[in-house]
């Protein structure tokens, strides 16, 4: 019994020893399960992919609005008040219909002031007549004045030179009489001394032939005696030489000085017969005067209608540039839109987008209220009012489409076919810096594990949904497309499937 008794109980306590153990044993799987369930809770839930061959496809969509083809302007006179506006923009209306009130009073004030500036100018105007016709009597004046004075001058400028030449002759006939005085005597003295030379020798038997000879007895081409010299350098009073020679020089003078003094009454006759410089003056007046006597008039009209502006013809109120209280200025108060030319699509785009498109591109247009229609692009320029971003238009068909009336433009472009394309959250960039991560294995303390492993990539292309890269990845790859958590190069992972 003993025995038996003994080993029941070495029986019992080898299975209460088996049974601990198992108990220790199912206790540590307890533990660890519950250690990595808490390890692995903490750890981020990524999601995979691997990389696909694509074709990147570009799609430009942006969202417009319906504009008139053109516009016509309606003006009216600067300075108006405006009291009413009959018309809002988007309200079309027919021709001769009112488009706003002006406020006659206003009206009134402006028309006295214009009344007054035209009294003004005229009165100007008659002035500056006034003043020219003066002018030109005291300029006829001048001018008849002056003739009268080259007359004058010229008249006593030739007295005075014929006076000095007169006194040239006078001197110039004193000296011929004694040249003359000097040949009667020395002809006197050739005869008397011919005569006695006959009487002296009544021999010679020559008989003397006046008819030959002369009354002196000399040929014509004889001296009156022999060794005579020629009477016109016989010996002239010096005195009246002197004074022959000043005479000259008085006479002489005498021309120069009336030369001169006619030459400058002459001047003087055409400085007053010249054209006087014109003035603009009367010119620009008068033509004031008649802008403000037009004005007037038309002022006049708008009063004679009440003060209401009507629309010169049929349209759609495309633009406002005035408000009720201000005034009109020079520039179109409306704009209307011209029914006969086609509406056309505006929109604009990115400087990226403009990457994709370009003129002539075919596209897809669809307005509200209507359905998608393809179109073409004939307008493409960088836009005025929004730098850096470029303006669109699509020209309509006749009647379709209305100004005001939004819409949206789409375009696709292909682009190429690449090898490794993903998904564009599984790309990060940093300071120009792209990269991707990839799931890969490794041992840890709890046995396999996944962490994430930074790759450098190169961006080939992308679009709104895809990116095409460059870099060590292949087909196999495992990129990480999301992540519950931000990661770090390294970091330990867990897959979603898991």
């Amino acid at each position: 019994m003993d025995q038996v008794e003994e080993k029941i109980l070495g029986s019992n306590r080898k299975k209460k020893i088996a049974t601990a153990f198992f108990v220790f044993l199912g206790f540590m799987w307890l533990c660890t399960v519950i250690s990595k369930s808490v390890y692995t809770s903490k750890l981020p839930i990524v999601s995979i992919e691997s990389p696909e061959q694509k074709y990147v496809e570009h799609i430009v969509e942006a969202d417009g609005i319906v504009e008139a083809g053109d516009k016509n302007p309606v003006t009216a006179l600067s300075g108006l008040r405006i009291e009413d506006l009959a018309v809002q923009e988007g309200d079309r209306v027919e021709e001769g219909e009112v488009l706003f009130t002006v406020d006659l009073e206003d009206l009134q004030d402006i028309m006295e002031e214009k009344r007054t500036a035209i009294s003004k100018l005229q009165a100007q105007i008659d002035t500056i007549v006034q003043n020219q016709e003066l002018a030109r009597q005291r300029k006829e004046l001048e001018e008849q004045r002056a003739r009268e004075d080259y007359e004058e001058v010229a008249k006593r400028e030739d007295t005075l030179v014929g006076r000095a030449a007169e006194a040239y002759s006078r001197i110039e006939y004193e000296i011929d009489e004694q040249r003359n005085a000097e040949r009667e005597r020395r002809r006197k003295e050739a005869e008397e001394k011919r005569r006695k030379e006959r009487e002296n020798n009544p021999e010679s038997g020559e008989e003397y032939d006046e008819d030959e000879y002369g009354e002196d007895g000399y040929t014509d081409d004889q001296d009156y005696y022999e060794g005579d010299e020629n009477i016109e350098d016989s010996p002239v009073d010096e005195a009246l030489l002197e004074e022959l020679q000043q005479a000259a020089y008085a006479e002489a003078d005498a021309e120069w000085q009336r030369d001169n003094a006619v030459k400058e009454a002459e001047r003087k006759v055409e400085d007053a017969a010249a054209p006087e410089s014109e003035d603009a003056a009367l010119t620009v007046d008068r033509l004031e005067l008649a802008a403000l006597q037009e004005d007037l008039a038309r002022f006049q009209e708008i009063l004679d209608a009440q003060g209401q502006i009507c629309a010169p013809y049929g349209g759609l109120v495309t633009d406002i540039a005035v408000t009720i209280g201000g005034r009109t200025s020079d520039a179109a108060v409306m704009l209307l839109s011209d029914d006969t030319v086609p509406c056309r699509f505006r929109a604009v785009i990115s400087q990226e987008q403009k990457k994709y498109v370009s003129l002539n591109d075919a596209v897809s247009l669809k307005l509200d209220g209507s359905r998608e229609k393809d179109a073409t692009i004939d307008y493409l320029a960088e836009s005025d009012s929004m730098p850096g971003n470029y303006d669109i238009y699509i020209a309509l068909p006749e009647g379709v489409g209305a100004p005001g009336l939004s819409g949206t433009m789409n375009h696709a472009e292909s682009g190429e076919k690449y090898s490794c394309c993903v998904t564009s959250q599984a790309v990060y960039t940093v300071n120009a810096r792209s990269y991707v991560y990839v799931v890969r294995e490794r041992d840890g303390i709890l046995g396999k594990e996944y962490y994430a492993e930074q790759i450098n990539v190169k961006i080939q292309d992308q679009n709104d949904s895809w990116v095409a890269v460059e870099g060590a990845l292949d087909g196999e790859s495992r990129v990480i497309s999301s992540s519950t958590k931000e990661l770090g190069n390294g970091d330990t992972v867990r897959l979603s499937e898991e």
